[in-house]
């Protein structure tokens, strides 16, 4: 449990893959915060970065990936007003058994990176579509 002040560390992937018009981008849509973003999660103790990153990919999106390399790092503060890092990783798909809507994600999209740019909430995940 993070106590009030203390650093909230997730993990997160940009998730890529190839599709006959071109690359696409995995977004999706978390309706407790109604928002569009990139599938992402906060560590379980003892986690490392790279494991959570890939294991909230997948409880999000079904999807079983890769790491690439890693990118540029968010730092934020969260709803709760506590300070946040979110490390992110390129990745790319091993595995898709197909989305199924959960509690966390009741929606994933696979778009080009401009229209996923146009649907993302945040400016932050906007900076970190650009970078790749």
């Amino acid at each position: 449990m993070t106590g009030a002040g203390e650093e909230v560390r997730a993990a997160g992937g940009v998730v890529v893959r190839e599709a006959d018009a071109g690359p696409e981008v995995c977004v999706v849509h978390r309706p407790r915060y109604g928002d569009w973003s990139f599938p992402k999660g906060k560590l379980d103790p003892g986690e490392t970065s790279e494991d959570a990153a890939l294991r909230e990919v997948h409880e999000e999106t079904g999807l079983v990936c890769a790491l690439g390399a890693e990118l540029a790092s968010a730092r934020y503060s969260d709803q709760e007003g506590r300070p946040k890092v979110v490390r992110y990783w390129l990745m790319r798909v091993v595995s898709d058994p197909g989305f199924e809507p959960n509690d966390e994600c009741d929606e994933l999209r696979w778009l080009p990176a401009a229209d996923a740019a146009e649907l993302l909430t945040y400016e932050r995940d906007r900076e970190l579509l650009r970078s790749i």
